[in-house]
């Protein structure tokens, strides 16, 4: 469990000093909006393309990510169906569905699949399901719902053109064309690119720290009921769900199928958090998901060692 440790110390050092940016006045008041747009716009889209671009794509066909890709599916369209009879609205509901089953692959998956799986590869297709489909897609609908285009042919314009708008998607898409030329670009070329994706990660873990001075305590504000379904979904549905699908479905036994449920219990990554400041729509929710359930993963990670490690 030492992965999950050193996982969870980053984040929580970065958190930190952002939490202290939000006290002491030194970046001005629009420090979280500020980070969060060269997060969304600039550095985000740098990390997507350089993690695309290196990344083997057949890995997307193998079984334990086709288990996890319909986890996702299954506790999706869970909570698309109660934010549609609660009526949330599109926006709150897309950020809501994120939070419950976009999973931090990156600064905590990583370590975690290293020091505890043992691979640090097996995190590999959970970014690239989640880059090249989970997240062009909310973006997309959360596009849409913002724009007055009425019509059937309008609207089709707008919904086969916003995905060619959105910096995330485009340089998703670009990623994965240069992946599939199998051209190597000269180093020189791409390190621009994988410098300004660096600041990625933690510019969401500052903007997301600097949101948490004045924010109150978890659970507890007008949004409660979001909070604890979307916290309930992420850390206990998705990996149960994860483990029902891939051992009485697909057959997973032993290092497969304890990989599938270890990466379904990661807690709600940052992304979603700089989506919903961008989209100004759920930000309050979403910051407390991410929080709680970073706090659960220890504890359900142990749990999910135990039972099947």
């Amino acid at each position: 469990m030492s992965g999950v440790i050193i996982g969870f110390g980053v984040i929580a050092s970065i958190v930190v000093i952002g939490y202290m940016l939000g006290r002491l006045p030194i970046l001005g008041p629009g420090a979280k909006e500020v980070l969060s747009k060269l997060a969304f716009f600039v550095a985000g889209p740098a990390l997507m393309f350089t993690i695309l671009a290196d990344t083997d794509l057949s890995l997307l066909a193998s079984g334990p990510v086709l288990v996890s890709a319909l986890s996702v599916a299954l506790v999706a369209v869970l909570f698309i169906a109660v934010g549609a009879v609660r009526r949330w609205g599109v926006g709150l509901t897309t950020v809501g569905t994120l939070s419950a089953v976009y999973v931090n692959a990156g600064n905590l998956g990583i370590p975690i699949a290293a020091y505890v799986l043992d691979d640090a590869s097996l995190v590999a297709p959970i970014l690239l399901m989640q880059l090249l489909f989970l997240a062009p897609v909310a973006l997309t609908v959360m596009d849409l719902s913002r724009g007055e285009v009425r019509g059937f042919g309008p609207v089709l314009r707008r919904a086969l053109g916003t995905p060619f708008r959105n910096p995330v998607v485009i340089a998703s898409l670009a990623g994965v064309l240069l992946s599939l030329s199998g051209w190597e670009p000269p180093e020189p070329l791409l390190e621009p690119f994988e410098l300004l994706g660096g600041m990625a990660v933690p510019a969401m873990l500052l903007a997301f720290g600097i949101s948490l001075h004045g924010g109150g305590l978890p659970g507890r504000g007008p949004d409660r009921a979001k909070v604890l379904f979307g916290v309930v979904l992420k850390s206990v549905v998705l990996p149960l769900t994860a483990w029902a699908l891939g051992a009485l479905a697909f057959g997973l036994t032993g290092p497969s199928l304890f990989a599938v449920v270890v990466l379904a219990s990661l807690p709600t990554a940052q992304n979603v958090f700089t989506y919903s400041v961008q989209y100004e729509v759920g930000e309050n929710m979403v910051r407390e998901v991410v929080l709680l359930s970073t706090f659960l993963t220890v504890p359900v990670l142990i749990a999910v060692a135990f039972l099947l490690g």
